[in-house]
């Protein structure tokens, strides 16, 4: 069987599915420099509907706003691509879905975009979990690397959230 995307994401979203099945789980994305990616990598699994709810594509700034809640003083105050800002995404997705577990993605692809403090490869990354308290919420940023092309990141961003989105328990 011939897959979408490359495999190395179709085995890891094959794992995440497999393993948040077993748990019990399901999971729903906010993503923005992905565009979407990591809900393709989900959806390439066949079956993944069991664990997978629903995926937020919020690559503008309104986006984010309207359907996912984020503050406009926090994304003014902090930039797009910022813990803050993945923090109110993944909080929205949570609450907007429903769902066990959120993962959102923000960064900055590239090739251009970039600055001095968030440079071309700058992704954050946020997890939040139903039951857990908001102090709980996972938040972490990547450096890419400016060297590296819009792809790779994009992909290196993918992989890093279908991580998260794995349970703990089978970390």
């Amino acid at each position: 069987m011939k897959n979408l995307l490359p495999p190395e994401l179709v085995a890891l979203a094959t794992t995440v599915i497999e393993k948040n099945r077993a748990a019990g789980r399901r999971i729903t994305v906010a993503e923005s420099c992905t565009g979407g990616l990591v809900a393709a990598a989900l959806t390439e699994v066949p079956g993944s509907s069991d664990v997978f709810d629903s995926g937020f594509n919020t690559y503008s700034n309104g986006a984010k706003q309207k359907m996912l809640g984020v503050s406009s003083d926090v994304l003014e105050t902090f930039g797009a691509v910022s813990i803050a800002v993945a923090w109110e995404m993944a909080q929205g997705a949570l609450d907007q879905s429903g769902c066990d577990v959120a993962v959102a993605i923000t960064g900055v692809a590239g090739p251009g975009g970039g600055t001095e403090k968030k440079p071309v490869g700058t992704v954050v990354f946020a997890k939040a979990e139903k039951g857990k308290s908001v102090d709980d919420v996972v938040a972490d940023r990547k450096m890419f690397g400016e060297d590296k092309s819009r792809a790779d990141i994009r992909f290196q961003a993918v992989l890093v959230a279908l991580e998260l989105l794995l349970p703990e328990d089978s970390e």
